[in-house]
């Protein structure tokens, strides 16, 4: 004789009845609502002898920018929103301390990729913040690009570049 859910009895009610009772109600309904992917942040930083890089770089990849959550220091941020229309989250300017509240966000694991345009030829008061983001970037394996050929390649990497599902 095999064994049947429904057919079990314990009184009035079924085996499965009984066992249902005592299950909590669904959290919500089926079918669940179809789960978007999360915006990926990306931080973008410049020396002063690379803003123009910078804004030229944006220029070229503004369609795949926005399609980040951006965030910058100070006067970059700056720049970013004033001549493309980027919506940015600014931090400090880099010598009062936004490095290193990039590199905050980097160990919190806020920023998924850095475009950090260095100008090696310049010098840099704030050198050991610069050092400070580099190294974070390194031990939380954050992508970094420091020139424009590689951060075209992070913007396209599969890694980075956010996905559009099917529809």
């Amino acid at each position: 004789m095999q064994f049947q859910p429904s057919a079990a009895r314990c009184g009035s009610i079924t085996v499965l009845e009984l066992v249902l009772m005592f299950l909590p109600p669904p959290a919500s309904t089926w079918p669940l609502p179809a789960m978007s992917t999360p915006t990926r942040t990306l931080a973008l930083i410049a020396h002063d002898g690379k803003k123009a890089d910078m804004i030229s770089f944006a220029h070229h990849h503004a369609e795949q920018l926005r399609q980040f959550n951006i965030i910058a220091t100070g006067t970059t941020g700056g720049l970013l929103q004033n001549e493309l229309d980027l919506t940015v989250d600014r931090k400090e300017s880099g010598p009062l301390g936004g490095d290193v509240q990039i590199a905050a966000d980097v160990v919190d694991g806020l920023v998924d990729a850095v475009i950090f345009f260095i100008d090696p030829q310049g010098k840099h008061p704030h050198e050991p913040d610069i050092q400070t983001l580099l190294r974070t970037c390194v031990v939380k394996n954050t992508p970094l690009a420091t020139n424009e050929p590689t951060a075209r390649m992070l913007l396209t990497t599969e890694f980075v570049a956010p996905t559009t599902e099917a529809t």
